[in-house]
């Protein structure tokens, strides 16, 4: 890992949802970057090796336990990291499920999963960052939704429904914001372990008959960097990223 030679350009930047996919690939991309990346989520040893990992190529890498369906967990994360650093310039709100199935189903314990990962944590840790991205007059906030935020297929409507709400958020806060940016990143098909949540063998098998044009999570830290690396007057606000071979 290669960090650059420009301090002033880093950022403290917290992940949740940082031990796998999207959220760990945003850690090792920004670290070398130069940003200072704080990582969250539950499995305290996987980020932990995966912080240690980080620093050992020469980034800054913290960690810290995290549940975003709890508001005092995700409290205590924030301020950790704001303790460490005196500042917070960057959320990634990363951390969710996708235990997709059929309405008939009536899987109604993974509707609510969904709703208090999805739609509650990301607004948990908005209420977190946000008063000291006010006091210090500059934040940005990316919120990871999905290409289901934008269409509804079988078995996705809660999964959907919680994607469409987080781009509804993310657009509320904006237009509330005069010095706080905000970008919605939605990603398409995207290797990682959100299919390991669906409990439907039928629908898990499915997905994963078409995770062959899966694009790595890189894709997705490359455009989260790209975003949170513009000027502060300068607000990339939604990105989709996709597989080419994707319908």
């Amino acid at each position: 890992m290669t960090v650059p030679s420009t301090p002033s350009s880093s950022k403290v930047v917290l992940i949740t949802g940082a031990s796998s996919g999207i959220g760990e690939a945003t850690a090792r991309r920004l670290a070398a970057s130069g940003h200072r990346v704080v990582l969250g989520a539950r499995r305290t040893d996987r980020i932990a090796a995966i912080a240690e990992d980080i620093r050992a190529g020469g980034g800054s890498a913290g960690h810290h336990e995290l549940d975003v369906t709890s508001l005092e967990s995700v409290r205590s994360f924030v301020r950790a990291a704001h303790d460490r650093h005196g500042r917070v310039d960057v959320l990634v709100n990363n951390a969710g499920v996708m235990p997709l199935s059929t309405l008939d189903a009536l899987k109604v314990d993974e509707w609510n999963l969904m709703i208090d990962v999805n739609i509650r944590g990301v607004l948990h840790c908005i209420a977190a960052v946000l008063p000291i991205m006010r006091d210090q007059g500059a934040g940005h906030v990316v919120n990871i939704a999905s290409v289901s935020g934008l269409r509804v297929d079988p078995t996705a409507a809660v999964y959907s429904a919680t994607k469409f709400a987080v781009r509804a958020i993310s657009e509320g806060l904006r237009q509330e914001s005069r010095d706080l940016r905000v970008t919605v990143v939605s990603p398409g098909l995207t290797r990682s372990e959100l299919t390991d949540g669906i409990s439907d063998s039928d629908v898990r098998e499915a997905v994963r008959n078409h995770m062959d044009i899966a694009i790595p999570a890189g894709a997705i830290a490359d455009a989260i960097d790209y975003a949170i690396g513009q000027p502060l007057d300068v607000d990339v606000n939604e990105l989709v990223i996709r597989p080419t071979a994707q319908g």
